[in-house]
């Protein structure tokens, strides 16, 4: 029995001694953590034909999880390719949407890129991460302050967020290579395809109840509309006249 019990003690005092050994590096640990489910949601969106490396890239090394609000942060996991709330009745969309939607803009480094519904700012941060200089706009202003913050923190000062109406557009006169839109409007804004430059392209979810990707391009003042994949976004919100 003393063996017994002299074995026992010496258990537990090794266990308290790791963990306490362990104590002081909890960011490493977590870090490696997240590092290996960013690898996974990487592999799973290459294994669903995101061929863009550059874009695969940007999403194995942005940190998804910074921008979810702590409050919903762990509440979910966060590289699992499903969308997950971030508070307001807003949501994060899933990865493979986000990757998809950029893959299909085509994004190019210097590019001015009008994204309409900043949320988490996950998105934009993508699109800063391959190089664009991006403007975002979000309507509510808690999640565009939150934004705002998580893209400082983490370095993307080509990233600027407005908190506003997105159906008005930006509100200088900016003309934009590329738009695009992370809440459904029932119909394309016309101040969207104002502000898009001739040979731009916009894609956005369209609809009310059922919902569809639509890329437009700009071609000599016109709008030639493709149709994409079902979709389902939050809706897009007018603000106050």
């Amino acid at each position: 029995m003393l063996r017994n019990g002299l074995l026992y003690r010496t258990l537990v005092l090794a266990t308290a001694l790791s963990l306490f050994a362990c104590a002081g590096k909890p960011v490493d640990r977590t870090a490696g953590e997240r590092a290996a489910a960013r690898e996974r949601m990487v592999e799973l969106l290459a294994s669903r034909r995101i061929r863009d490396g550059a874009l695969l890239e940007a999403m194995r090394t942005v940190p998804r999880h910074l921008f979810i609000p702590e409050g919903y942060r762990d509440t979910y996991d966060p590289y699992g390719d499903h969308p997950g709330p971030i508070g307001y009745g807003q949501t994060i969309s899933q990865p493979y949407i986000v990757a998809y939607m950029t893959e299909r803009m085509g994004v190019k480094p210097g590019e001015k890129i009008l994204e309409i519904g900043t949320g988490s700012g996950y998105q934009a941060a993508i699109l800063a991460a391959l190089g664009a200089e991006v403007y975002s706009i979000e309507i509510i202003p808690e999640l565009a302050e939150h934004a705002r913050q998580v893209l400082k923190d983490q370095g993307f000062d080509n990233v600027r967020v407005l908190a506003g109406d997105g159906y008005r557009g930006w509100p200088d006169d900016i003309v934009f290579d590329a738009v695009i839109v992370t809440a459904a409007p029932a119909e394309i804004p016309r101040r969207l395809i104002e502000q898009l430059r001739d040979g731009g392209r916009m894609i956005l979810p369209l609809g009310t109840w059922s919902q569809r990707l639509v890329i437009c391009r700009k071609r000599g003042g016109e709008i030639e509309i493709e149709e994409d994949l079902p979709v389902r976004f939050v809706p897009m919100v007018r603000g106050e006249e």
